[in-house]
């Protein structure tokens, strides 16, 4: 496997003057797209890192899980740090203080819809306020060497889709991005994304455009892609046990044995990332998606993810591998 990034070839698009070599990326994920996962989602060639999305107020305060969940390897060009707030002030405090880590690509989100975060002004429900947002996005693009970006929704609900309104405010003051979620805030994750509102996204501003929402396999892919003509494709849920995709290989072509590689390597980097055996219990949410699609999958399922120690894990796991083997050959 290789690790996307610089290459004699074209860039696919231009973020500011970072030149980005791909399109497919992997999306901000809270609980998911942390360090061990991104290494591996950039190694099946996500063009793009972005951090779980992390809290101003965190930040500001110097909480040390929030610090932490910064970290991120060389390998990840770009780095973008992506944060989440309400108040202006702090938005670019906050921005100021990180942009000295190291990140290529700071990213405000716009696009969170839990109540906790959008019931207290920030994520989604900075959408309401076209205003508030040019005002952010002004002076952060004055006051940091790097490139600013936003992630959005297309609006608080169906009567106040936005979205256009937004796009143009975010180009206007300075942005070099925007990812579009196809969906209003109120709809969460259910019903259908709306490709055509990233389209009118795509046209009405210069800016590159990453399109989001319902890419579940490679046809989903190429439909979002020529339906909007957006630059890149940013893959979240659908991508999770499933970095295969950003090798633009569908999940029903893995075979059992090289989930159960990455299986191993996965868990791995958890527990190295992470403590031994706090490591494993994060991972079981992972692995329940890696193993969604086999045969047998709820009993293993069971086993795995009430497994206390790592070498009981493995164990279980190889004698799945096993077994399905057996099955093959008979």
């Amino acid at each position: 496997m290789h690790i996307a990034g610089p290459t004699s070839l074209a860039p696919h698009f231009m973020v500011r003057d970072l030149p980005i070599y791909g399109d497919l990326v992997l999306a901000p994920m809270a609980g998911f797209s942390d360090l061990p996962y991104r290494i591996i989602a950039r190694e099946f060639g996500s063009a793009m890192g972005y951090t779980e999305f992390v809290s101003v107020d965190g930040i500001l305060h110097g909480n040390a899980k929030t610090m932490r969940m910064l970290d991120f390897h060389p390998s990840e060009y770009p780095m973008t740090f992506q944060v989440f707030g309400s108040d202006e002030d702090k938005i670019v405090e906050a921005c100021q203080r990180i942009a000295a880590l190291g990140p290529h690509i700071i990213d405000l989100n716009m696009g969170c819809s839990v109540a906790k975060v959008s019931g207290r002004g920030a994520g989604a429900a900075l959408l309401c306020t076209p205003a508030k947002i040019g005002r952010i996005f002004n002076r952060l693009s004055k006051l940091l060497p790097i490139p600013v970006t936003g992630k959005i929704r297309l609006g608080w609900d169906h009567q106040s889709r936005n979205y256009i309104e937004v796009a143009k405010t975010l180009e206007d003051n300075g942005a070099a991005l925007i990812a579009v979620h196809a969906r209003t805030k109120a709809q969460a994750y259910n019903g259908v994304a709306d490709w055509n509102a990233i389209a009118e996204v795509k046209q009405a501003v210069k800016i590159p455009v990453i399109g989001n929402g319902d890419v579940k396999c490679l046809d989903d892919i190429k439909r979002i892609k020529q339906q909007t003509g957006c630059d890149a494709v940013m893959i979240g849920r659908a991508a999770i046990g499933n970095p295969w995709i950003f090798s633009r290989k569908d999940r029903h072509e893995v075979s059992f044995a090289e989930k159960a590689a990455l299986i191993r390597r996965h868990l791995s980097l958890m527990r190295d990332y992470y403590d031994q055996n706090y490591g494993l219990i994060l991972f079981r949410k992972h692995v329940v998606k890696y193993i969604s699609e086999i045969r047998g999958a709820a009993a293993l399922r069971t086993g795995l993810i009430t497994c206390t120690r790592a070498e009981d894990f493995i164990a279980l796991l190889a004698e799945a591998e096993a077994n399905e083997r057996e099955l093959k050959a008979a």
